[in-house]
């Protein structure tokens, strides 16, 4: 039988114990790094989409697309064929469930989803960020194709070519190179 303090270690361990440790000067390079990708993807897509008239221009998911660029750049789930692939084919999969399905919002939005990885997996472009893409796509009603091209897939170029510069500049290589 266990004591209270190994099941409470047991327990701990499945919240989170298992994370590898992560210097302060990874995490600052994380940080600046993530900060200035988005700072710069918004700054353009706001723009771009003010001089096109189109009121969205950023895609919510942006954030953990980020984190995956920034924090684990060596990733299969990182590399610029996943994020792009993955982002723009999750919304036009939920754009197709919205316009397309007449079934209630919840299956509408779980079959999305679903339909979202499954095509992920036959393209060979997992991106989890991008499932939340194909839900973000749903709730958006009246969202035509068009956001899966911008803001979607021009975000998503934008986060890889910013990702690739600074990962290179501060030593990291992204995206991987051909074995």
């Amino acid at each position: 039988m266990r004591t209270i303090k190994e099941s409470l270690k047991h327990c701990l361990f499945y919240l989170g114990g298992d994370q590898p440790p992560v210097s302060w000067q990874e995490r600052a390079r994380t940080f600046l790094g993530a900060f200035l990708g988005l700072m710069l993807v918004i700054t353009i897509a706001k723009y771009l989409g003010e001089t096109v008239g189109i009121d969205e221009w950023l895609m919510a998911s942006l954030g953990a697309s980020a984190l995956l660029v920034f924090a684990l750049p060596q990733s299969p789930l990182a590399q610029p064929w996943a994020v792009i692939a993955g982002n723009t084919l999750s919304a036009l999969v939920g754009i197709t469930c919205a316009h397309f399905t007449d079934l209630p919002i919840s299956v509408t939005l779980a079959l999305a989803a679903s339909l979202s990885i499954l095509g992920m997996f036959i393209l060979r472009c997992l991106h989890p960020p991008a499932a939340a893409v194909a839900l973000i796509a749903v709730l958006g009603h009246g969202l035509q194709y068009r956001y899966a091209f911008f803001p979607v897939m021009v975000d998503s170029i934008l986060l890889v070519i910013t990702g690739g510069i600074y990962s290179n500049l501060t030593g990291k290589v992204y995206p991987n190179q051909p074995k």
